[in-house]
C-alpha cells in the first residue's frame, strides 16, 4: 500500500494490530474537529480523547523509563520522558504507523496537509491511545506503545535529544563571563500552515548560530544547538 493510500479506520487498526472491540471509539479517536464540522452524522471528535491519551502516554513511558533506567536519577528520567512525549516524537509515532492515511479530516485540512502536519498526528496518536485504553485498557496500550519507545529512546541519547539546548548555552555563556544569550527571528517562509521560522542566537551581539524549524519555538532550540556546536568545535571561547 503507497504511503499516501487513504485507509479506513478499522483497515488501520488490523494492519497496526490492534484490538479495537468498541469500532466507535475507534473512529472518534481518528475523527478531527474538521470533519465534524463537514460531517454531521459523526458524533464527536478526537478532543477528549487526546486529553486522556495524554495522561495515560505520561504514565506509561514514565514506567518504562523507571524500570528500564534503574541508575538514572529523577531529573533525567523527567527530561528524558518529556523528550518521548512532546509533539515532535509522537508526531514520529505516528508517522510509523503511519496513522495519517486513516485520519478523517474536512477536505480544507486534508488539502492543507493536515495528514502530515506534527500538530495533528501528534494530537491523533494520543487520542489513539486514549481510545485503545477506554477499549482494552491499560495492558493493551503497554503492548503497543513500548515496542515504539526502545528505538526512539536509543535515539534520543545518541543526539541528545532530551537536553535543552537554551538551558545548556545560557550556562556555559554565563560560567565564561558573557552575558544572557539573545534570539531573534531573521527570516519567516511559507503559507500559513506550513511555515518554516529561522532564528539566530546572538552572544555579545555576535551571532553564534542558526536553527530552522516549524515554529519558533523549535527554531530556537536548533539555533541554540547549533551555537553549542560550533563551542565544541572550539569557534568560540
Amino acid at each position: 500500500m503507497e504511503q499516501n493510500t487513504l485507509e479506513s479506520p478499522q483497515g488501520f487498526a488490523e494492519r497496526v494490530g490492534l484490538p479495537f472491540r468498541d469500532r466507535r471509539l475507534l473512529i472518534r479517536a481518528l475523527t478531527h474537529r474538521s470533519y465534524l464540522n463537514e460531517h454531521p452524522e459523526a458524533l464527536e471528535d478526537n478532543e477528549r480523547l487526546e486529553f486522556l491519551g495524554d495522561a495515560v502516554l505520561d504514565f506509561l513511558v514514565g514506567e518504562w523509563l523507571y524500570h528500564h533506567f534503574p541508575e538514572m536519577d529523577e531529573g533525567n528520567l523527567t527530561r528524558m520522558r518529556a523528550a518521548l512525549v512532546c509533539r515532535e516524537q509522537l508526531a514520529e509515532f505516528a508517522r510509523q504507523i503511519q496513522l495519517g492515511r486513516a485520519m478523517l479530516l474536512g477536505r480544507g485540512e486534508d488539502a492543507h496537509g493536515g495528514r502530515t502536519r506534527d500538530t495533528l498526528l501528534s494530537a491523533t496518536f494520543e487520542a489513539l491511545v486514549g481510545a485503545l485504553y477506554l477499549d482494552s485498557g491499560i495492558d493493551a496500550v503497554r503492548a503497543f506503545i513500548i515496542p515504539l519507545l526502545e528505538p526512539a529512546v536509543n535515539r534520543i541519547l545518541e543526539e541528545h535529544l532530551d537536553e535543552d539546548p537554551k538551558s545548556t548555552l545560557q550556562e556555559w555563556v554565563q560560567a565564561h563571563g558573557h552575558p544572557s544569550p539573545t534570539y531573534r527571528t531573521v527570516n519567516v517562509q511559507g503559507p500559513d500552515h506550513q511555515r518554516q521560522f529561522e532564528v539566530e542566537v546572538l552572544v555579545d551581539g555576535v551571532p553564534w548560530g542558526r536553527g530552522i524549524g516549524p515554529s519558533k519555538r523549535e527554531a530556537t532550540k536548533a539555533a541554540a544547538r547549533d551555537a553549542l556546536n560550533r563551542i565544541e568545535s572550539g569557534e568560540f571561547s
